[in-house]
C-alpha cells in the first residue's frame, strides 16, 4: 500500500514525507551478470577482500574497473541514508500517525486514506500533483538501483535484468492470487476486532483519470517497496555479513513499520508479506515476480474499492 496516506477521522488530502532522489542506471550487461549468491557475497569475503589492508574492516568488490571499493562503514552509511530518505522515514511517520490515532480514540472509527485528492475541485491541478507525487515517490528506487550499479551488480543483483520476463509475470500472478485473499481476510478480522483503522484505498474524485492514477500508484508502490526492501536491502545486508534469517527479519519489520499508520492489522499483515517476499528473493534473487504480485494486489485493492464501496455490506467504509 502507498506511504502517501493520511490518518484522521475522515478523508483528507494524502500527505507523506518527501522521498529522496536518484538517477537510474542500466547496470552491467545481463549476459555478464553474476548469479545472485555472488553479487550478495559478504564484504571482506573471498579473494577480492584479501590483503585489503583496511584494519579488518573489509572492502566491497568494486562495481566497475577503477572505482574505489566501499568499506563496511560506507556500505552501512549508504543503507541508512537511503532508508532515511525513503521508506525508513515513512516508518517513522507511520509510527507517529499510529500514536496519534490510538490517543485520539477507538481506531476502528478513524480513517487511513490512501490516494487522496491534492486539489479538491481542481481536477487538472490535482492530476498534475498526483503525477508529480508518483514520480517523487519512485525516485528512491532509482537511487537504489544506481547505488547497486556502482557497487553491487546493478539490475542483475536484484533480478531486473530483463531475462525470464514471462516466468516472472506468471509467478508474480500466482503469488498475488495466493496472498491477496489472505490479506483481505486479515484486514477484515483486524478491523472487526478494533485493531485496525478503516482503510480507504481511494479518495480521488470521480474523473476520467481516477482509475489510471490508481493503477499507476499500485505500480509505483510495488517498484519502490520491492526494489528497496526486498532487493537492495537484502543484497546490502548480505554484503555486510548479515545472516539470511536476521536480514529477512529486518526487511520484514521495515515493511511492516511503514504500514503501521493503518493499525496493527496493517503492521502484522505486511510483516508476514515481507517474510514471504524476502524469503522468495533470497531463494530466487529476482524482484520481478514480487513487483508483479505487489502491483496486482494493490491494483485489485484500489480499483476494487472504487467499484464496491457503498455497494456491499462487508466492506468497511468511512463514516
Amino acid at each position: 500500500m502507498s506511504s502517501r496516506a493520511t490518518v484522521g477521522p475522515g478523508p483528507g488530502p494524502a500527505t507523506g514525507p518527501p522521498p529522496g532522489a536518484g538517477s537510474p542506471d542500466d547496470g552491467p550487461d545481463p549476459a555478464e551478470a553474476a548469479d545472485p549468491a555472488s553479487v550478495m557475497a559478504p564484504v571482506g569475503g573471498g579473494a577480492g577482500a584479501a590483503g585489503s589492508g583496511d584494519g579488518g574492516q573489509g572492502r566491497a568488490a568494486s562495481g566497475r574497473v577503477g572505482e574505489e571499493p566501499l568499506s563496511r562503514g560506507q556500505l552501512a552509511a549508504e543503507v541508512w541514508l537511503l532508508l532515511g530518505v525513503s521508506l525508513g522515514m515513512s516508518g517513522i511517520f507511520a509510527l507517529i500517525r499510529y500514536i496519534g490515532a490510538v490517543t485520539r480514540g477507538p481506531v476502528r472509527g478513524q480513517v487511513a486514506q490512501l490516494n487522496g485528492s491534492y486539489a479538491p475541485g481542481r481536477p487538472w491541478l490535482d492530476l498534475a500533483l498526483q503525477l508529480a507525487g508518483l514520480l517523487s515517490d519512485v525516485l528512491p528506487a532509482a537511487l537504489a538501483v544506481y547505488l547497486l550499479s556502482r557497487h553491487g551488480g546493478g539490475l542483475a543483483a536484484i533480478g531486473l535484468d530483463g531475462r525470464r520476463r514471462g516466468r516472472d509475470v506468471a509467478f508474480g500472478a500466482a503469488i498475488a492470487a495466493a496472498v491477496g485473499g489472505a490479506g483481505l481476510g486479515l484486514y477484515l478480522v483486524a478491523w472487526h476486532s478494533g485493531a485496525n483503522l478503516t482503510v480507504a484505498p481511494s479518495g480521488l474524485p470521480d474523473v476520467w483519470w481516477r482509475i489510471p492514477v490508481l493503477l499507476a500508484s499500485a505500480l509505483e508502490n510495488a517498484v519502490t517497496e520491492e526494489v528497496i526492501v526486498a532487493g537492495y536491502l537484502l543484497v546490502r545486508l548480505r554484503q555486510l555479513g548479515w545472516g539470511d534469517r536476521r536480514a529477512l527479519a529486518a526487511s520484514a519489520l521495515l515493511r511492516g513499520s511503514y504500514h503501521l499508520y493503518q493499525g496493527l492489522g496493517g503492521f502484522f499483515g505486511n510483516v508476514a508479506m515481507g517474510l514471504l517476499f524476502g524469503w522468495l528473493f533470497q531463494r530466487r534473487g529476482r524482484v520481478g515476480p514480487l513487483i508483479v504480485a505487489h502491483t496486482l494486489i494493490d491494483a485489485v485493492a484500489f480499483v476494487g474499492y472504487v467499484l464496491l464501496v457503498g455497494r456491499v455490506s462487508w466492506l468497511p467504509t468511512p463514516g
